[in-house]
């Protein structure tokens, strides 16, 4: 995927732009906006983070800054594969 272009900076909606310097409001703060980056100042705050369907919790850490805020909410959920079919059971059709 293409990344953005440096000269335009990281994208951060208004709101989280708003909340950056009253880190008291980012506590535990509900976050729709996938598409945001993660800034430094963020570090240390819990937010819950919108997958399409629930709010997921999620710390922010020095690692994590310069990501997107999407990448730490799974919007689908994890199958295991089906490798193992369970005994009496037969594969396939004959």
């Amino acid at each position: 995927m293409p990344r953005r272009s440096i000269w335009k900076g990281s994208f951060v909606d208004a709101f989280l732009l708003r909340m950056k310097k009253k880190r008291d409001l980012l506590f535990n703060r509900k976050i729709w906006s996938r598409r945001s980056s993660i800034l430094p100042e963020f570090v240390d705050c819990f937010v819950r983070i919108y997958n399409g369907k629930t709010f997921v919790r999620c710390k922010i850490t020095e690692g994590k800054v310069g990501h997107k805020f999407g990448e730490f909410a799974f919007t689908r959920k994890r199958r295991p594969s089906r490798t193992n079919i369970g005994p009496g059971r037969k594969r396939g059709k004959k």
